[in-house]
């Protein structure tokens, strides 16, 4: 009886969560035409068979008898891929193919119940994998930048694929778990309260979050990191990033920018000019077979 209680609990439980963190309406705008730039539109399916959108910015001069570095660009949760093509002239601009993806539920794809880092690290995977088939890219040359969640994520990908040549992951978490427990809504909640709603949120996603939390992940990072965070940042405090380069054991910098806060992508776009150099150089040094070079 008391089990039939507490199952009965977990999915009310699980039922209000999916509510309170249903993915809000996402932006489609500005588009690449809009901002002047050439893109290719992408489409491809995810591991649940539903449908990605992205555009695909070919750097000045690339072809299939000279294929060249790219990196792939992950927003974060409630974003989407418009709210970073600001950055992607910079980068294009230095040689780095840029594709942008928008994850299931976002932007211009297709519709899903709910989203977590984990299914965003799954479908940064199906775009990895769409862009190393393009004749025009160098697989082994292939970085990736996200942001928020999407840093997160690509910290995850990243731990489980060491193909990926750099990583740079913007405003990201140290642990979910911390951010959801230190959120305004449950603060004030009974610990027992607390550990209920993140064991329902890990049963839901289906991922312990102790597995992909960016402060575990980044420590099984290969590739070079660059961390980067807002000194304004309310949303997750910049000391997590500075823990997050501790955890990565001498393969991550940091680079923190002043005044920058969480969501909005403008504050960062006069650092990735330097960023984009640095890619560049980190995945053109890259052969098949070779150890990444350590950041500095």
């Amino acid at each position: 009886m008391a089990s039939s209680r507490v199952g009965s609990v977990m999915v009310m439980l699980r039922w209000l969560l999916l509510r309170v963190y249903r993915i809000p309406s996402t932006p489609t705008n500005p588009t690449p035409a809009a901002l002047g730039l050439h893109a290719e539109e992408v489409t491809c399916s995810a591991v649940d068979g539903r449908r990605l959108r992205g555009w695909f910015l070919p750097a000045p001069g690339i072809d299939p008898n000279a294929p060249g570095p790219a990196v792939v660009i992950l927003h974060g949760w409630g974003s989407s891929a418009s709210d970073l093509l600001p950055a992607a002239p910079e980068l294009v601009a230095a040689g780095l193919s840029t594709l942008l993806i928008d994850v299931r539920g976002h932007g211009r794809s297709e519709a899903v119940d709910f989203m977590s880092m984990p299914r965003f690290a799954e479908d940064l995977e199906v775009a990895l994998a769409w862009l190393r088939r393009d004749p025009r890219v160098a697989g082994h040359q292939v970085g990736v930048i996200g942001h928020s969640v999407g840093a997160g994520a690509c910290l995850l990908a990243a731990a489980q694929d060491p193909t990926i040549g750099a990583v740079v992951p913007i405003a990201a978490m140290a642990h979910p778990a911390e951010l959801i427990r230190g959120s305004r809504g449950l603060r004030p909640a009974p610990p027992r309260v607390a550990d209920r709603v993140l064991h329902t949120i890990e049963a839901t996603i289906g991922h312990a979050f102790d597995s992909f939390a960016p402060i575990t992940t980044i420590a099984r990072v290969q590739a070079p990191v660059v961390v980067v965070h807002g000194t304004r940042d309310r949303t997750v405090p910049p000391a997590d990033a500075a823990r997050l380069v501790d955890a990565a054991g001498g393969r991550a910098q940091l680079r923190l920018i002043p005044g920058a806060g969480h969501r909005s992508i403008g504050p960062f776009l006069p650092v990735v000019p330097e960023l984009a150099t640095y890619l560049h150089g980190v995945l053109t040094a890259r052969t098949p077979g070779t150890r990444d070079p350590l950041p500095g």
